[in-house]
């Protein structure tokens, strides 16, 4: 069997429906989580004492829509990422089950989903470090109507300035610790696929039959909490590789800095409004993609 012929569109419109609804309702935790990861202490910032003191804090000197900085390339990040990940992912798997569909193992679902996760996050990457600037502009537009220095407009002056001033390098910092993100994602698409083979085994029907809404949130949230806190510190030296506001050398130097100055705690940081954020969302995407691909294999 072909790789390519494994290529089904419904894959992908379904990932980029589910990703885009799960991050209209659910940008502000994003957006949180970000500014905790980098909140360090040693820099000229606003500096949060946890959850809720950022949330309040946030409102009160930029309002509610100041919420939703940064939420047009999370948008577009979100729905490229979701929908080119389950694109490749499935693609993938049915190449590995060949003409025969043979049953596969957590090991080639971990597999699968790694290889996808690789295409993507180099596809992927440059709007994610848009996003993550514009979550960390927290002066915006100045009283005067005069942009700071290195400020950006939106999402695609961001990648203008960052390619003109970096260059191609700027556009990727990151990758490192996101490609060992790459386990997070398989990690949690192993777990999916193993829950919803083992309920399907004991109620006795097909694992591609269409389930019940709850069912599926069910998988997708002990997927995901189990993901999370597995490989949570990358992301955190990832956001702070991709800030504007601090310098390191590599992420061997950030993480060497991260664990000297806040020790492990400093790995964890925003992990709270991460966990509020990302398991409703994967509920939200799973239920979305599951039900649009059926809608469109069948329609």
């Amino acid at each position: 069997m072909s790789l390519f012929k494994g290529l089904n569109y419904e894959h992908f419109v379904a990932g980029i429906s589910g990703g885009v609804l799960s991050t209209l309702v659910l940008h502000p935790f994003d957006l949180l989580k970000i500014r905790l990861q980098v909140n360090d202490g040693m820099h000229v910032r606003p500096t949060y004492t946890g959850f809720v003191q950022a949330f309040q804090s946030v409102v009160k000197t930029q309002g509610f829509f100041g919420l939703y900085q940064g939420v047009t390339p999370n948008i577009w990040g979100a729905g490229a990422s979701w929908g080119f990940y389950f694109f490749f992912y499935n693609a993938i798997k049915n190449y590995m089950q060949g003409d025969e569909g043979k049953s596969l193992g957590p090991g080639h679902h971990m597999l699968a989903a790694a290889q996808s996760g690789v295409v993507t996050l180099f596809i992927t990457n440059p709007i994610w470090v848009v996003k993550t600037r514009l979550c960390l502009q927290y002066d915006g537009v100045r009283k005067t109507g005069v942009l700071d220095a290195g400020a950006y407009r939106g999402m695609l002056d961001g990648l203008l300035k960052i390619y003109r001033f970096e260059g191609l390098g700027g556009l990727y910092k990151g990758l490192l610790p996101g490609l060992f993100g790459v386990s997070h994602g398989a990690l949690q698409f192993m777990a999916y696929e193993e829950l919803k083979k083992s309920y399907a085994l004991y109620k006795g029907h097909d694992v591609n039959t269409l389930q019940n809404p709850l069912e599926y949130i069910a998988f997708a949230a002990l997927s995901k909490m189990f993901a999370v806190v597995t490989t949570y510190p990358y992301q955190v030296v990832r956001s702070r590789l991709q800030d504007r506001h601090t310098t390191y050398s590599g992420t061997l130097d950030a993480i060497r800095t991260t664990y000297r100055n806040e020790s492990w705690r400093g790995f964890y940081k925003g992990m709270l409004p991460n966990i509020l954020r990302v398991t409703p969302a994967c509920c939200i995407t799973f239920v979305v993609y599951e039900n649009m691909t059926y809608y469109l294999k069948n329609r």
